[in-house]
């Protein structure tokens, strides 16, 4: 069995740094800074993409994601918290299956997080924005993790908090598993999720 997890909303409360590291980068350029509500709906989005959802221009919304991520790196430990269950979810999922990561976030510092967080010991993969072209809802960051953990007919699961994750493993014929611990409501979870549980721990009995 392969089970693959998402990080912001399913295992990581990275909302603090996040926010911060948006104001920031609107301040650096004299923009007007928009809701945190605003900033929070398009969580799991590329940077890229959530800063041109926000009203920058095409041609100027790489400066915005740089000034973000220069804010965003030396303070994403420090603000940055397992979920509630999510080391106990981790554990439990390793002893009865192996473990990946997908999400939006650059692999190289999400790495890092979870080595900070002691857990990413339990992880045979880890693809991020920076390893894919097509970001989620795309199917290509599952379909890489599953043939870098060379997939052959195993059941696989895909753990999200938002369509993003559902839509991605629905396109890679994978089993979804919608979390409501992180940005994405029941209703519209529902709308796109094959199960929906609580939290990540939850979801492993729905797997089991």
């Amino acid at each position: 069995m392969i089970i693959l997890f998402d990080l912001d909303g399913t295992l990581i409360d990275s909302t603090p740094a996040i926010l911060e590291s948006f104001h920031t980068a609107f301040q650096t350029f004299d923009t007007p800074i928009p809701k945190d509500e605003d900033i929070k709906k398009l969580i799991g989005l590329p940077l890229d993409i959530m800063f041109t959802e926000l009203g920058i221009s095409e041609n100027k919304k790489w400066d915005y994601v740089d000034a973000y991520k220069k804010h965003y790196r030396p303070i994403s430990k420090q603000k940055t918290t397992l979920l509630p269950f999510a080391k106990e979810a981790i554990i439990e999922a390793s002893k009865i299956a192996t473990l990946g990561i997908v999400t939006t976030k650059t692999s190289k510092y999400s790495k890092e997080l979870m080595e900070y967080f002691g857990v990413m010991e339990y992880f045979q993969v880890l693809i991020g924005r920076d390893d894919v072209e097509n970001p989620k809802p795309h199917p290509e960051p599952i379909l890489k993790a599953l043939t870098k953990l060379k997939y052959k007919k195993h059941k696989v699961y895909m753990i999200g908090d938002t369509c993003l994750d559902s839509i991605s493993a629905k396109k890679a014929n994978v089993n979804s598993i919608g979390v409501l611990s992180g940005y994405g409501d029941k209703e519209t979870l529902t709308s796109c999720s094959d199960i929906i549980v609580e939290n990540a721990l939850k979801a492993l009995d729905v797997i089991k």
